[in-house]
């Protein structure tokens, strides 16, 4: 079964207008895993698609999408895949890939029909390309780590780059994920912008009673959005991204844009922030 959403593109003034409800209908992406499902969101955002896929014993077969508008879903994209669950089966032109919790499959252009199986929760990241890239499985050996911050100002983390031109070669599409030390909890401070590539989150790991707290926005006009465990946020180009949690939690990141710098970022003095 397939479901799909789409999400259009908003300016920054008419989000200062935004109540709680008005926020989350655009930026918000709840209810992304459903067993048994391939759930798709297509972002006005550079075009970018987030989504999910849930074998639960099933195969499921991401083949053609109608909002891209083209006969395949990959004839013109790129897509990477994030195992956030237990071992699962990636199938792609002819070959088949098992993915490990936390692994990355990067699947080039033009790879045609893709089969998903096992008991993986696969996250999925989908940007348009214009050449095709070798496809490949990033095991957790093979990314590139990159640890930051400190305990006195509760963000020691570390990036794990799985998508990154160090790593593997990818048309426009950025992606990792950022894992928290015990009591670190703030992500991406001070914040920053880059103007020229928007983002997407998945928060996962989040305890049950626990939430994280999605910064968003101008930095002159912050605004949050809260969020639950294994939920998405789309972040527009325009806006800052960073957060908090009121307990330990791991989210993937992920871009597309005009390039793949992955440190071409316009950071906001902590003064400016409103």
């Amino acid at each position: 079964m397939l479901k799909t959403e789409t999400r259009y593109a908003i300016d920054p003034a008419s989000a200062k207008a935004l109540d709680t409800e008005g926020l989350r209908s655009h930026f918000h992406v709840g209810d992304l895993f459903a067993k048994g499902e391939i759930r798709i969101v297509y972002s006005h955002y550079d075009r970018l698609i987030l989504g999910s896929v849930v074998p639960a014993g099933k195969t499921l077969t991401l083949d053609k999408v109608a909002e891209t508008g083209t006969a395949t879903f990959l004839e013109r994209r790129e897509m990477g895949i994030l195992n956030i669950g237990e071992a699962g089966e990636v199938s792609v032109g002819g070959e088949t890939y098992t993915l490990e919790r936390g692994e990355v499959l990067y699947i080039g252009m033009g790879a045609g029909a893709v089969d998903f199986s096992g008991a993986g929760r696969f996250y999925i990241l989908s940007a348009p390309a214009h050449r095709t890239c070798p496809t490949k499985l990033i095991k957790l050996s093979d990314a590139r780590r990159v640890e930051l911050g400190s305990r006195d100002t509760a963000n020691e983390r570390v990036i794990i780059q799985f998508l990154h031109p160090e790593v593997c070669e990818s048309c426009q599409l950025l992606m990792g994920y950022t894992q928290f030390q015990p009591g670190s909890l703030w992500n991406t401070m001070p914040a920053h912008l880059h103007d020229r590539r928007m983002e997407a989150y998945l928060y996962f790991d989040i305890d049950k009673d626990q939430r994280v707290f999605h910064f968003m926005g101008e930095p002159s006009q912050t605004r949050h959005i809260v969020m639950d465990n294994e939920e998405a946020v789309i972040s527009p180009p325009w806006s800052i991204h960073c957060g908090a949690g009121t307990g330990s939690y791991t989210f993937c990141w992920a871009m597309a844009g005009d390039n793949v710098d992955f440190t071409d970022m316009d950071m906001v003095d902590m003064g400016d922030l409103r």
